[in-house]
This record gives structure tokens, sequence and C-alpha cells, in this order.
């Protein structure tokens, strides 16, 4: 089973990618926002990926061990949603968001070589579940909890 670690790789701009031997340097979109963090620290501008590599096509806002959620303000009230942890490829990792009423979404990264099966053991909620996607090192499950 190969793993790769994440020295191998490069996430920040500038960084060589790294991603199956793409010798290819990351660049940042530009955005066409600007900075609001005076206003409700922190802002998107600031938070949200950007990073791409244009030799492989890897995009760090489409890659789940970058992804994040972002921060919600419903006035009058600010209601800060908690920050995705950056899941580790070197196992099977995930995030747990709602789906339904009676099903949760989870969305996660493994290891190559494992197995569906592997990954069904870890998430499958009460009642079952099915995959949405799976390959590549990243898989989308809906598990069925009522």
């Amino acid at each position: 089973m190969s793993k790769i670690a994440c020295e191998e790789v490069g996430w920040l701009a500038g960084e060589k990618c790294g991603r199956k031997g793409c010798a290819g340097i990351i660049e940042e979109h530009a955005s066409d926002r600007c900075c609001s963090c005076h206003i409700n620290p922190p802002c998107s501008y600031c938070t949200d990926p950007r990073e791409y590599c244009e030799a492989c096509g890897w995009e760090a806002e489409k890659d789940l061990v970058v992804q994040a959620e972002g921060t919600i303000y419903l006035n009058p009230f600010p209601y800060v949603e908690k920050v995705r942890r950056v899941l580790d490829p070197t196992k099977i990792d995930y995030h747990i968001s709602a789906h339904t009423n009676s099903s949760q979404k989870v969305e996660g990264v493994y290891p190559s070589g494992t197995t569906r099966e592997e990954v069904v053991a870890r998430v499958q909620g009460t009642f079952g579940g099915r995959f949405e996607s799976f390959g590549g090192g990243k898989f989308t499950y809906i598990a069925y909890t009522d």
C-alpha cells in the first residue's frame, strides 16, 4: 500500500505540486473580492482555498484534504460554523454533515489499496447507506441513521 507523505506534495502558491509525480508549480487564482476581516473576521477572501496546479489540474477548493467550511452571519446574530480540520490521506478520515432528517453525508479520504468494504465498516449508518462516489482516494457516502 503506497502512502503519500504530506512533505512530498505542495499546498501553497510557489511550491512544487508533487501530486502523482507532477513537476508543476502551484499558483493562486485571482479573487474578485476584497478582504473584509476588518468588519467580520475571518472573511472568505482570506479563508477560501484558491491554489491550483495548471500542469495536473489539481484545485485546492475541490480537494477534501484542504476543504473548509465558511462562516455564516445571520442578522442580527452571527453563527460561526466550525472550520473543518484537514483530512489525513494516509488513513480513512472523514467529515460528517447533515444530509436529510434521516441521513448524514460522509465525505472523506482513504489511502490507496483501501477497499470499499473497509470504508463502509468505518462510516456505515445505523440502517446502512450507499456510496455517492468512491475512487481516487476520496469518497462520499450517505449514511442512513433513521
